[in-house]
């Protein structure tokens, strides 16, 4: 459930008055004042190992100058810091210890303040569902008495988020009704912009589609205004729901987009690294504290063995040497006995910590496979579509518009599997793909993704291609064209009223078909200053710019980098302010002369005619629950007349099996009612001979052997290349012919 918890340096101000109130000596307010500003400015930026020392300075210097206010405010950033963090249990053992002082401290703001956050934690887990509501009335009924409408409209936000989570929209009712009465108050905007959102949520829960879309809409375009992620995530979450729900699905899909796009701004993985290894950092450092005690009290030790040699009496000397030297065998292992056993507390938290990352590791790994099987399954019917829609002799008009289409669709998967599948870059697991393809016609699809864009920022594109150059290539056309697309594209969102240049110039010819091939794409824009030159190209990396509102993600240049490194190459930056920025890199790319149009090679003379002609046709039964894919796989396989059945799970699959004959059958893997994989071990049963292909959006390097293992004779990956998957098709379905012919 997604609630309100405000920086913890908002519930200090709750309180302030009652701790300036006091005679303190001012440098200790000051001292005091200093660890919460710190604290929780790093908290704000995902510092959180700094975040934690200032907190737990605050702690201590809270209880030696006798502010148990301050005391109450360290527990209770430490609270926030492990919830932030996922770390539940201890989050709820500081924010108890919070609660716990305020209680014995008799400030009703505190007390206010503790339960409100600790009703928070506890709505998390339906289990506690019940606890929270006791909570947030108690948070309610202490500020009725302080007269804080604020806190009061904040909690019912809480309370009313809780109620219509655990499926209770009638007593949420109730709380927004109360929350109304109070916006006439001088209620925080953000705080009214919640309760809209919530109505939103209720009117949903009742079917009112109209009010809902009403409230929800208008909370989506407040939250992209000012930057407010969760209640963007939220807004865009339930319009997807209320769309999908009147069958609007254009709309639904477009709300889903945007729910993904603030989800991954949201959720970043590095977010979470970057707190794991703060933590580790700070508990490393206290180990590093408890050895550098340790090495003191050894000094001291030596300190007076050095002492006592200055004796005049030899007995005297013998005597203290021999008594100090005890001492230091004593404190030797003493310490050596602290160390030991520190370094095994140690070495148990860093085990756990280790726990954590696994399961953290393979969170992600579930996130990136969901994410990638949700987006690569509706890519695969625009691509597959518009390869259909390219083949229509009766569109040849719209051969173009098609083209662009299916370039843009192209580029989308491709962006989307860098972004999901940096970190296999970083761990060079991907290679460079080598299809044949034309560099006349990828820049030019180029260009047209880029005329809207244009237009609006008044800028003009020259596009140089040394004629030395050949136009047919093979090598990976999507990776270029991300590279391409990426600088072109912050030149043109850098830049108003101005001119980009992207040139192709020969630098050498070497063998037959080898052109080494400079890259330049450069504007007359503002320039990058010489201290951000640097870091352009680290990940999340995003040069202010004050005449643009443009944010992105901070990867292009991480990812251009990247790539350029898959084909040997590095990228070079020449800029100054006021002077445009030129980039320049190096390819070898390699020239393509196509000696025959395509045929699929285990089809050999088994042209349409010929298959038409045929005594059997082909007979392949299609299994997924998608239907746009189910149209465009039955389309492919139409024009080279081989016929076909459609099943939408698993389960209709088995029966169909059980009842008809089929040469092929192409098996989505993750459906309802009974996946791929479980209906082709049934299948297998009775039929061990049938060719099974699996058709999956999911990414493979974690299942694969899985899959295999399940009775399936081959994968081809969606969305799929359609020469590559007619050729896997042909080879199961006239594997006979072939071996006859052989």
């Amino acid at each position: 459930m997604k609630v309100i918890r405000l920086p913890t340096i908002f519930a200090f101000f709750l309180f302030a008055s009652v701790a300036i109130s006091q005679e303190q000596p001012e440098w200790q307010l000051d001292t005091l004042q200093s660890y919460v500003d710190r604290s929780n400015q790093a908290y704000d930026v995902y510092q959180y190992k700094d975040a934690i020392k200032y907190a737990s300075l605050l702690i201590e210097k809270g209880k030696e100058f006798e502010r148990p206010v301050y005391e109450f405010l360290g527990y209770d950033i430490l609270g926030g810091i492990y919830t932030e963090t996922d770390d539940s249990i201890q989050g709820k053992i500081y924010s108890e210890k919070a609660l716990a002082l305020a209680r014995t401290i008799g400030k009703d703001s505190l007390i206010a303040w503790g339960t409100l956050n600790l009703g928070i934690l506890y709505s998390e887990n339906k289990n506690t569902y019940h606890k929270a509501i006791q909570y947030f009335e108690e948070s309610i009924a202490i500020n009725e008495k302080l007269g804080d409408y604020n806190e009061i409209y904040l909690t019912y936000v809480n309370l009313i988020w809780t109620h219509l989570d655990n499926n209770a929209p009638e007593k949420a009712y109730q709380f927004l009704q109360k929350a109304e009465a109070l916006s006439g108050k001088q209620i925080d905007s953000l705080n009214k912009m919640y309760i809209d959102l919530l109505y939103g949520r209720y009117y949903l829960t009742q079917k009112n589609y109209t009010q809902a879309r009403l409230k929800l809409e208008k909370i989506a375009s407040l939250a992209d205004e000012d930057a407010h992620m969760d209640l963007a995530l939220e807004a865009y979450e339930n319009l997807a729901k209320l769309y999908s729900a009147t069958y609007n699905y254009e709309n639904a899909f477009k709300n889903l987009d945007k729910y993904h796009n603030y989800k991954q701004k949201a959720y970043t993985l590095k977010k979470l690294e970057e707190t794991e290894k703060a933590r580790a950092k700070f508990e490393l450092a206290q180990a590093q504290k408890n050895l550098q005690v340790a090495l003191k009290e050894q000094e001291y030790s030596d300190e007076l063995i050095s002492k006592s040699r200055s004796l005049t009496t030899v007995l005297i000397i013998a005597i203290a040497i021999l008594v100090m030297s005890l001492i230091g065998v004593v404190l030797f292992f003493r310490t050596r006995k602290k160390y030991i056993t520190n370094l095994q507390i140690k070495n148990q938290e860093l085990e756990i910590a280790r726990e954590k990352a696994e399961k953290l590791s393979k969170v992600k790994t579930k996130f990136l496979s969901t994410v990638s099987h949700e987006l690569r399954t509706p890519l695969y019917g625009v691509i597959g579509i518009s390869s259909l829609l390219k083949e229509d002799e009766n569109l040849k008009e719209y051969s173009e518009d098609l083209d662009a289409l299916k370039f843009s669709a192209d580029y989308l998967l491709a962006l989307i599997n860098d972004v999901l599948l940096l970190s296999k870059m970083d761990a060079d697991a991907i290679t460079l793909s080598k299809v044949p393809y034309e560099m006349n016609a990828l820049l030019k699809n180029i260009l047209r993704s880029f005329e809207t864009s244009l237009q609006q920022n008044g800028n003009q594109l020259h596009l140089e291609i040394d004629d030395r150059i050949p136009n047919k290539l093979i090598g990976d056309p999507v990776r270029l064209s991300q590279v391409l697309i990426n600088l072109v594209g912050n030149a043109i969102k850098f830049t108003e009223n101005g001119n980009i240049w992207l040139e192709l110039k020969l630098v050498k010819k070497s063998k037959k078909d080898r052109f080494m091939t400079q890259f330049v794409v450069k504007d007359d824009g503002p320039g990058i200053p010489l201290d951000k030159q640097g870091d352009i190209f680290k990940e999340f990396t995003q040069i202010e710019n004050k005449n643009h509102s443009y944010k992105g993600t901070g990867l292009g240049l991480t990812i251009v980098k990247k790539i350029l490194k898959l084909y040997g190459s590095k990228i070079s930056l020449e800029s100054a302010p006021g002077k445009g920025a030129k980039f320049t890199f190096n390819l070898n790319l390699r020239a393509y002369e196509p000696t025959a149009p395509y045929i699929p090679k285990n089809s050999s003379s088994l042209n349409g005619k010929e298959r038409a002609n045929e005594a059997s046709v082909k007979h392949v039964l299609i299994v997924d629950d998608n239907k746009i894919n189910q149209k465009v796989t039955k389309k492919t396989l139409e024009k080279h007349q081989i016929k076909s059945t459609l099943a939408d799970d698993g389960a209709e699959a088995l029966e169909i099996c059980k009842e008809g004959k089929f040469d092929l059958i192409l098996m989505d893997i993750h459906m309802p009612n009974m996946n791929g994989m479980e209906a082709t071990r049934h299948i297998r049963k009775f039929d061990k001979n049938i060719p099974i292909l699996a058709l999956t959006a999911v990414e493979l390097d974690e299942n694969k052997t899985e899959i295999i293992n399940s009775g399936i004779n081959d994968i081809i990956h969606k969305p799929y290349n359609l020469p590559e998957f007619l050729d896997t098709v042909f080879k199961y379905l006239y594997v006979e012919e072939t071996n006859s012919i052989s």
